[in-house]
């Protein structure tokens, strides 16, 4: 059947049709003829596509879209069944939607998976619903086109309202160049009204604008067909205007607005840049960063600010002024800066700013702030700075005369009473502990009487820089006068203890520093000191007081016998009182034989134990055992090292008498430690060759470990020693080897039988290149001298694999064994096959 309808596009036809209604005629088409399934489809680009439809899911969608196409052609025909895209498809019926004329719309097609037919009346009713879908398509078509032009004409008068109202003036040219349209903008700007202008050609009624930047770059832009954009000066109205044209088939259109209060302005700037460009002073002009975030960035700077800071304008724009801040800027300053920003008050500062070179320079900078429109937000600073290096410089060797001495250029008895202030005020706010030493010089007025006040002043100036070397920077040495001096440190921590040990050991660095010999125009001089400390914390507040204390103190070191330490601080002397009492447990324990070894295996290639290492251990009355690093200093400073010594050579020497009594046990040897003073005692070696008579021990069983500090002086004399001990068959270690004043010229002359690693090297050597490095060279040294080599503080099998591979012949260390007393070193033994 065919229904005659408007003559319309097919596929736009059945598209504008609604949605809901296509869907609803597919319902009514399969409730006429009684099935399950109807569909409605069109044809685009020769295909079929689905409109509505009704009775089936997503997936059979398009198998049955695909079943219409045989209805769709040029000559209608029923699709054979069972198709491919629908095998469940029994049953089909389509009628072709056709316009009067043979303009195939779509198809109305009626399916079910269950063979059937239609009736005539089911056949009249599919034919009927195809006319009206027919109808209605065409019906909804005509209405969307009327719909399209309506749009297109609301469009047109919304545009024409915009044009109207924008603050640009606009207007068209048609090709040949006459007006065509004229906004009221555009009217105000060119003094002439639209109706004068719409139809008559720009050239003939502003004949001003021929042969002009405008002429020209409109002409080539509508002959090029590209979009421009410039400022041109129309002379007639002695106006500027920016001049935006966009070339279209139809002609041209122009956007222009005067600009000339900008350019005036733009000039003006442009003059006062120029003026402030050549200012002496620096001019500065930071703005702050868009999107709400912190900090400015440089928008300007002048010519002075390049010769000042050897920033170029391109490096300085976009950056924050803190380009200019270095070490040494006072980090007050800038939040004082910073704080009258937030406030939006002017500032003025004082501030060592630095160039590109890294020097520094102090500049005097003044800076405004500058609002918006609305005096509500700083958007801008201004600031203008100048040079005062020189003023800074006078002014700091004012200063430096009023509060320095001359001589050693330490901080004089001025400075120091100002510091001490400072400090007292700062520890009543935040309670910190301190010490004040006073020092003297011993016997200084004797180098004056005897080599005069030149080398008294040089010895002076050395003594200053030593104590300056022993300090932090934050703590103070200042002269007094003649050879007093005195160290301030503060900062100790809030530990009476603590700060007592931290004091002592300065003091100790000081006496050290100043016992080195000085060079005095030639002439080698010696120098001691004595030392007074006293505490100062928050309770107490008395300048006067505390130098006294500090000066009692001092003489107290000298009735003591000079170049020692002496603590005034009830706190301090406590602490001093407890390395006394601990001087005097060390005698007691000598006296009550609390003293015992502990032996450390040593172990060879071959995993048997070759001999031992006695280790010095403390079992105290009340403190139990005692660690050798808190006692062994202490019984160096107190002389106890030499008795303590020869006890461990003489044990040491008993049991290898033991020993040898026994098989199992005969062949191990028996390493003992040797102090630096125990060496140096001049009846060391015959203490040694009394203890193996005694216990008529052979002497190549005893091996003496000697450290490197013996190197440091006394060079003969320790070799001299070191031979008559070689001699008799004693066995010579140098323990810790590198780790002190070894070298190879005095290396080759020692008559040593062993080197020692240390462990700190075995214990990164896996890790550390350097530790390894070190290891195979300590290795390598000792066989081309042919020395034997220890490793201790072996740990790892892996350790003990490195060094094996790299010829070590000895190790020592918790792989093995930890040191053990002799009873449970006798019961090791008895687990090893020896």
């Amino acid at each position: 059947m065919s229904v005659s309808v408007p003559k319309l596009a097919p596929d736009f036809a059945l598209h504008v049709l609604p949605h809901s209604g296509a869907d609803r005629l597919a319902r009514l088409a399969a409730r006429a003829c009684g099935v399950p399934i109807a569909i409605i489809a069109t044809l685009k680009n020769g295909e079929p596509v689905f409109v509505a439809g009704t009775g089936f899911s997503a997936q059979e969608r398009e198998g049955l879209v695909a079943l219409c196409a045989a209805t769709l052609e040029t000559t209608p025909r029923q699709p054979l069944l069972p198709a491919r895209g629908a095998p469940e498809i029994a049953f089909y019926r389509g009628l072709p939607l056709s316009r009067e004329d043979g303009t195939l719309l779509g198809v109305l097609a009626v399916m079910d998976k269950t063979p059937r037919s239609l009736s005539p009346d089911q056949e009249e009713d599919l034919e009927t619903l195809a006319g009206v879908a027919i109808t209605q398509a065409d019906t909804q078509a005509r209405q969307a086109v009327l719909q399209t032009q309506e749009d297109a004409q609301r469009l047109a008068t919304r545009l024409g309202i915009t044009l109207e109202s924008i603050t640009e003036g606009f207007y068209t040219l048609d090709p040949q160049w006459r007006f065509s349209y004229l906004n009221r903008e555009g009217a105000r700007l060119l003094g002439r009204p639209p109706t004068a202008l719409l139809g008559k050609s720009i050239w003939k009624e502003f004949p001003g604008a021929i042969n002009t930047l405008f002429s020209e770059k409109v002409r080539a832009a509508v002959a090029g067909n590209y979009q421009v954009e410039f400022e041109a000066l129309y002379a007639p109205l002695d106006k500027w205007f920016e001049i935006r044209a966009y070339p279209f088939p139809d002609g041209v259109a122009i956007y222009f607005r005067d600009v000339s209060e900008r350019r005036k302005a733009r000039e003006q700037l442009m003059l006062l840049e120029t003026s402030i460009s050549r200012l002496n002073d620096i001019v500065l002009i930071a703005e702050a960063v868009p999107s709400g975030r912190p900090g400015l960035r440089i928008i300007f700077a002048n010519n002075a600010f390049e010769q000042h800071t050897g920033y170029s304008l391109a490096e300085a724009l976009g950056h924050s002024p803190r380009l200019l801040c270095g070490p040494l800027t006072q980090h007050s300053e800038l939040e004082r800066i910073r704080n009258a920003f937030l406030k939006g008050e002017p500032v003025q500062a004082e501030l060592i700013t630095y160039k590109k070179n890294g020097r520094h320079f102090w500049m005097e900078v003044d800076i405004v702030p500058v609002a918006d429109d609305a005096g509500v937000f700083f958007t801008h600073w201004v600031a203008v700075g100048r040079d005062i290096t020189r003023r800074k410089v006078a002014e700091s060797e004012i200063k430096h005369l009023a509060f320095y001495d001359p001589l050693t250029q330490l901080p004089n008895r001025q400075l120091l009473m100002d510091r001490l202030d400072e400090a007292l005020s700062h520890n009543r706010r935040h309670p910190r502990e301190g010490a004040l030493m006073f020092i003297d010089l011993d016997n200084f007025k004797t180098l004056n009487d005897t080599m005069g006040h030149q080398k008294g002043d040089l010895l002076l100036q050395q003594v200053a820089k030593r104590l300056a070397a022993c300090v932090r920077q934050t703590d103070t040495v200042a002269r007094l006068g003649g050879d007093e001096f005195v160290v301030m440190l503060e900062d100790l921590g809030q530990d009476p203890r603590e700060a007592t040990a931290k004091a002592e050991t300065v003091s100790g660095q000081i006496l050290a520093a100043l016992c080195e010999p000085y060079s005095l125009g030639g002439y080698q001089h010696y120098s001691t000191c004595s030392i007074g400390v006293t505490a100062f914390n928050q309770t107490l507040n008395n300048i006067g007081d505390l130098l006294k204390q500090a000066d009692l103190a001092m003489y107290q070191a000298k009735m003591s016998g000079r170049n020692t330490v002496c603590f005034f601080n009830p706190a301090m002397q406590a602490a001093v009182t407890a390395s006394a009492a601990l001087q005097s447990d060390l005698r007691r324990g000598l006296r009550e034989k609390q003293f015992l070894l502990y032996y450390q295996p040593q172990v060879g290639r071959d995993g048997r134990m070759t001999g031992v290492e006695a280790l010095l251990r403390w079992r105290h009355g009340e403190r139990g055992l005692v660690p050798p690093a808190e006692f062994i200093p202490a019984a160096e400073e107190a002389g106890l090292i030499l008795p303590l010594g020869q006890w461990a050579l003489e044990t040491a020497c008993r049991q290898l008498a033991s020993w040898a009594q026994r098989p199992e046990t005969a062949a191990l040897s028996i390493a003992v430690n040797v102090s630096v003073r125990q060496f140096r005692h001049p009846e060391f070696v015959d203490l040694v060759m009394a203890a193996l008579k005694e216990t008529k021990v052979s002497p190549h069983k005893l091996k003496l470990e000697l450290t490197e500090s013996l190197l440091a002086e006394d060079m003969e004399i320790t070799i001299t020693k070191m031979a008559r001990l070689k001699k008799m068959g004693v066995t010579l270690s140098l323990d810790d080897f590198g780790m002190a004043y070894s070298s190879l010229s005095c290396l080759k002359r020692l008559p040593l039988d062993q080197l020692k690693i240390d462990k700190s090297f075995v214990e990164d050597i896996l890790r550390d290149p350097n530790d390894a490095a070190i290891a195979r060279t300590i290795i390598g040294l000792a066989q081309s001298l042919g020395l034997g080599v220890v490793a201790e503080g072996v740990e790892t099998e892996a350790q003990r694999d490195f060094l094996s591979r790299h010829g070590c012949d000895c190790y020592q260390g918790y792989l093995f064994c930890k040191p053990l007393p002799i009873d449970e070193l006798e019961a090791f033994i008895k687990t090893l096959r020896m």
